[in-house]
């Protein structure tokens, strides 16, 4: 695996990350991946109680982080959270020297990151994202594409067509994150113009991640056709097919309001979905390319897979 300019960055061995998802970034997951020589990400929710305070479950997770691993990891904070501003404050007072931001401008919160020694890395789904991403001072984007899990652009540019646009027009590392499972779609990724790819939902079907089984086992019985783009009034989202993806979509067919389709999800649906299991009643997010999962394994065999799989592909082509 060829060294770029985010492994000289970061101090990483692999170009790869592992997406900070909600719920379920724990320090365990995001340790393992670390160990392999990839980049693990933390989210302040992480195995948060129902009720629990985003800043406190934020400080265990970096020490439990620290206990599990000795190499550089981050911390993934949404702009759009209520707590953003004091979790930004927890990551320079834990001494975190990496934030990946998402969710809101870049502008917010970069300067005072990069002031503090923190690399930061912003989350975009357009070029015009990206360049102002890179004129706020970012060090690196992670560029989204529609395949993603989760909340994904309004304009739903697909991931190929994402990466050697956003390539073009910043100087700044590229990161290309949506649909990403295998060595193959990272070699595709690396010949668009990524230096580095992001994977969320392959992530999540693995021993280390806290996701309830039901959950994991309804994304390795996934097919191509199982996931479906929600909630194009409020915020696109790429979900498994559910009875509950099945209710958003019936109101994006009515032409719902923002507020109307808010009253109905609310940010717990995806722990409802994701930690206790209830895919009828919760939110499952899942990449686009979920088909082509297939088992739950430990985080240092699906890293190794990817690796050996890069390989196997440049050599193909080679």
């Amino acid at each position: 695996m060829k060294q770029t300019r985010i492994c000289r960055l970061l101090g990483i061995d692999h170009p790869l990350f592992q997406g900070g998802m909600l719920w379920l970034a724990t320090a365990e997951l995001a340790a393992a991946v670390c160990n392999t020589g990839g980049l693990g990400i933390v989210s302040p929710y992480a195995a948060m109680a129902r009720d629990g305070d985003p800043v406190e479950n934020l400080t265990a997770q970096i020490a439990r982080t620290r206990a599990l691993t000795n190499k550089r990891f981050g911390v993934n904070i949404p702009l759009d959270l209520r707590d953003s501003g004091l979790l930004i404050d927890c990551l320079i007072k834990e001494k975190v020297d990496l934030a990946v931001t998402a969710a809101g401008s870049p502008a917010l919160y970069t300067e005072v990151l990069r002031s503090s020694g923190v690399t930061v890395l912003h989350i975009v789904s357009s070029a015009k994202q990206a360049l102002f991403a890179e004129k706020s001072g970012v060090d690196g984007v992670i560029a989204a594409g529609c395949e993603a899990a989760g909340r994904i652009g309004f304009d739903e540019t697909p991931l190929f067509s994402l990466i050697p646009q956003v390539s073009q027009a910043v100087r700044i590392p590229v990161i290309a994150a949506g649909g990403i499972v295998d060595g193959k779609g990272m070699a595709a990724a690396f010949a668009l113009g990524a230096e580095a790819v992001q994977l969320g939902t392959r992530f999540v079907a693995t021993v280390e991640c806290i996701a309830h089984p039901r959950y994991k086992q309804a994304i390795i019985a996934a097919e191509d056709h199982d996931t479906v783009v929600t909630c194009r009034s409020l915020i696109p989202r790429r979900s498994l097919k559910t009875t509950f993806t099945q209710r958003l979509v019936e109101l994006d067919r009515a032409s719902a309001t923002a507020q109307e389709i808010s009253s109905v999800l609310g940010y717990r649906t995806t722990r409802i979905a994701q930690i206790e299991g209830d895919l009828n009643q919760g939110e499952a997010f899942a990449g686009s390319s979920v088909g082509l999962i297939k088992e739950i394994l430990p985080v240092s065999q699906v890293v190794g897979s990817i690796l050996d799989g890069y390989e196997k592909t440049i050599n193909e082509i080679r």
